[in-house]
């Protein structure tokens, strides 16, 4: 079996509207579940995934979700024992949690929802927020998605917490994937 190349293994927003999986545009605002999206979440930019925390939603110590997909494009071979982490995120501002999703891997093109689905970023609702979400720094401590055969996706749940804090810029993390076939 050959390595999945970083480049195989994709980030993409969700979508709660369409028939299928990789069939509908997303964006960052309306990342809250159901299908994978064709949009890719390329990471690294400002406001690429959560919007900024206004001075009263730091003050209130908001709670923000968002759902994204880990996507092997690869196609011949699964991702297996696949898992996610935080391999990076500045200090002192918002905190930040993933979880996976408790819907099973699907194909791309599933019909079928791909991830539970959220009402709103601030109360997804339902079975998002009774998902266990962790803060884990490595891969031996990373949430574990299983094997992702080639073709199919996975969801997380991302949830940032404002913490109150002193304006930051440039607050971030990075989140990565990695399993025993390749990692991103």
């Amino acid at each position: 079996m050959t390595a999945i190349t970083t480049g195989e293994i994709l980030f993409k927003y969700s979508v709660k509207t369409g028939s299928a999986g990789n069939s509908t545009a997303g964006t960052a605002a309306g990342s809250l579940g159901t299908y994978m999206s064709t949009t890719a979440w390329t990471g690294g930019s400002a406001n690429d995934l959560f919007d900024d925390i206004s001075g009263a939603e730091n003050a209130a110590s908001t709670v923000d979700y968002r759902c994204i997909f880990v996507h092997n494009s690869n196609a011949a071979n699964p991702l297996q024992n696949a898992v996610a982490y935080l391999s990076a995120e500045v200090s002192g501002g918002a905190g930040i949690a993933i979880a996976v999703d408790s819907t099973a891997e699907s194909i791309i093109s599933s019909s079928s929802a791909q991830a539970l689905t959220g009402t709103s970023e601030t109360a997804p609702g339902g079975s998002v927020t009774g998902l266990t979400y962790s803060s884990p720094t490595t891969a031996g401590t990373g949430i574990a998605l299983g094997t992702i055969p080639a073709g199919h996706c996975r969801a997380i749940w991302i949830r940032r917490t404002a913490a109150n804090s002193a304006a930051l810029s440039a607050d971030g993390v990075t989140l990565a994937v990695t399993g025993d076939t390749g990692s991103l």
